[in-house]
């Protein structure tokens, strides 16, 4: 099959002026329309921006190729446009894309085409190539251009299936995104042509939409020196247990493929040791130092942990607006019917936040053994049992949880390595019978003698937070605003998240306050961002205004990580300006008293936030702020 097979004269459109990612997208849906390829035109649309919105189709160098797999797709096609001004199609390399493909592919029935496409992202590779597309005048040139260009790949590629001595595998490779249509292909064909100019051989396998092709075998692996894993999904990882390793994503074999070949040549690579069975699709680390580990274990379970708390959180707090406080005010929440119906629903939504934590971080230490010992860790930590009160007695709450979660991990390591040593027969059991059974026994005993410890720990935090006078209460929330804004999403903001989950966990007005004033700091760098650009141009690059405005819905959302290009372009000026901003914003809502029992939500959880106005005073002022500051610090572009 030819590429011209599915793409016709009739789905080219050259020289188009199109506004922006949303207009390109409308005019191929179109096309694709028009040529008869859709059953369901808006459902067709619909998948292209779940696509999109997994991550930008724009791979760089002035290519985006949308694609979908979808029933809505009758029959395989392909459609294609030019932009020769550009369009911001959000391109991994920040330029803009003027020459734009758009893939159809049915959600059932054979996949024959995607080795068409294959060879046409491939062919995409080669920069005058895709020049002269740019550059055609008709759609009939345009077709006769990518003939032309298709003839000479098909007889290359016979030359080398001609060739008589293959060449020795010495360096594999694997690539695979989520949909595997037009990213998978695209770096391989990035490390061929690098490994090729470096006189290297190279096999590489793709994970794609068909399934994997080119699949490396159990010699070829055993004979590879170095394996590059250039991946945005998980892939079958126990096969190179033992050989040299390096992982990347599929940008980074487009983009940077030499720079990965020649780490490759060089052996600069960590040996893979796999854990689990062999077929099992498992994460790795690169020699990740203990810290690095840690950080990433207790994220997995904050990650999996937040679906309950914002979601009770929020029910709780609709049960605190709808309910009458005069009726009982030692039972607010609870007085009416209907209030009672929320907070009790919200409340076990929230009572599941510690067991979550622990859980998983237990199953990022110890794999899914160790999900059902942290699980009973962190219930126990809830529950507060000790050996005098094993149905509950003193709570040690979040921090407890976090011990839990840690200690299930290491315990259920810890029995793996010694049933190691067990019968090959007793292996079906030990999953079942051997670390559910002495794993939770164990951590019972374990929260049992540092409940007492770590609840009067906790006690003692929660009484120095509550007896905070207005001051002090002012500098926690500079702090903490200020720590949001300092590395975006990084360590020290994560830190500063983490210890508002930790007060929030408490179910106390303080505590409320503080997971304010930690989210109203998060929402003022991408906000200040944004009003910079307006109100200060001229410090700007023109492709920075242009995506300056994309921040005030990210900062309304409380997502912090919109300005890290912004700080990262300039951090000795935006990074202190942001500080400033968040902090004066963290400040202010704690001066101000203001309430939030969602960790997370932006604006969206705003209609139950204590004390709502005064909360958006304290965001338009910390953002005024941070605005004001980079105004002042950031030099102008041309200096």
């Amino acid at each position: 099959m030819k590429i011209t097979e599915i793409l016709s004269t009739n789905g080219v459109s050259l020289n188009q002026k199109v506004a922006d990612q949303s207009a390109a997208i409308d005019l191929m849906v179109a096309l694709h329309d028009k040529v008869g390829n859709l059953s369901d035109r808006e459902a067709y649309k619909k998948a292209i921006l779940e696509r999109e919105a997994k991550g930008s189709t724009a791979v760089g160098m002035g290519i985006a190729v949308p694609h979908a797999k979808t029933d809505a797709v009758k029959k395989a096609g392909l459609v294609a446009i030019t932009v020769p001004e550009g369009v911001d199609y959000k391109s991994l390399d920040g330029q803009p894309s003027n020459l734009l493909f758009m893939i159809a592919a049915p959600g059932t029935g054979a996949d024959t085409h995607l080795e068409v496409l294959s060879k046409l992202m491939t062919m995409l590779m080669d920069p005058a190539f895709t020049k002269k597309l740019v550059e055609a005048k008709t759609p009939e040139e345009f077709i006769a251009l990518i003939d032309e260009q298709e003839a000479q790949k098909d007889k290359k590629e016979a030359a080398k299936s001609a060739a008589t001595a293959p060449k020795k595998v010495s360096l594999l490779a694997v690539t695979a995104c989520p949909t595997g249509i037009a990213h998978t292909y695209m770096a391989a064909e990035a490390l061929e042509q690098s490994a090729t100019a470096g006189g290297v051989s190279i096999k590489v396998e793709t994970d794609g939409s068909g399934g994997a092709k080119n699949v490396l075998t159990a010699a070829e692996i055993a004979a590879a020196d170095v394996i590059i894993v250039a991946a945005d999904k998980n892939v079958e990882m126990g096969r190179f247990d033992g050989k040299k390793v390096i992982k990347a994503s599929t940008a980074d074999a487009i983009h940077g493929a030499d720079e990965l070949v020649k780490r490759a040549v060089s052996g600069d690579a960590q040996v893979y040791h796999h854990q689990g069975s062999a077929a099992s699709e498992t994460k790795y680390e690169d020699n990740e130092s203990a810290g690095r580990k840690a950080y990433k274990h207790l994220m997995n379970g904050v990650s999996h942990m937040l679906p309950f708390v914002i979601g009770g959180g929020i029910l709780i707090a609709i049960a605190f607006l709808l309910d009458d406080y005069s009726i009982d005010p030692s039972n607010f929440g609870m007085n009416t019917p209907v209030a009672a119906w929320f907070k009790t629903i919200g409340g076990t939504a929230f009572g599941f936040m510690l067991p979550i934590l622990a859980g998983f971080i237990a199953q990022s230490i110890a794999d899914r053994p160790g999900l059902a010992v942290g699980f009973v860790g962190g219930a126990l930590a809830s529950t507060g049992a000790t050996f005098a009160a094993p149905g509950g007695d003193v709570p040690s709450a979040f921090l407890g949880a976090l011990v839990a979660g840690f200690a299930a991990g290491y315990l259920v390591l810890g029995m793996r390595k010694l049933c190691d040593k067990l019968p090959a027969a007793l292996e079906g059991i030990k999953p079942v019978l051997i670390y559910p059974l002495c794993g939770i026994l164990i951590i019972g005993l374990i929260m049992c003698a540092i409940n007492p410890i770590v609840g009067a720990l906790n006690s003692w935090i929660t009484g120095v937070l509550e007896g905070m006078g207005t001051g002090s209460m002012l500098l926690l929330g500079l702090l903490l605003g200020a720590m949001m804004a300092t590395d975006m999403g990084g360590p020290l903001n994560k830190a500063a998240y983490a210890f508002g989950l930790a007060s929030l966990a408490n179910q106390n007005e303080t505590g409320y306050m503080i997971m304010a004033a930690i989210m109203v700091g998060g929402m003022v760098p991408p906000v200040a961002i944004a009003l910079a650009t307006i109100f200060f141009k001229n410090k700007f690059t023109s492709a920075e205004r242009k995506s300056g405005p994309v921040n005030f819905i990210m900062g309304l959302c409380f997502i912090t990580e919109g300005a890290i290009p912004f700080a990262a372009a300039d951090p000795l000026h935006v990074i202190p300006s942001l500080m400033v901003g968040s902090g004066v914003a963290g400040a202010l809502s704690m001066v101000f008293k203001c309430t939030l029992m969602a960790p997370h939500g932006g604006i969206f959880v705003f209609p139950v936030v204590g004390n709502v106005v005064m909360y958006l005073v304290a965001l338009l002022i910390g953002s005024a702020v941070g605005c004001l500051m980079l105004g002042l610090l950031k030099k102008n572009v041309e200096q």
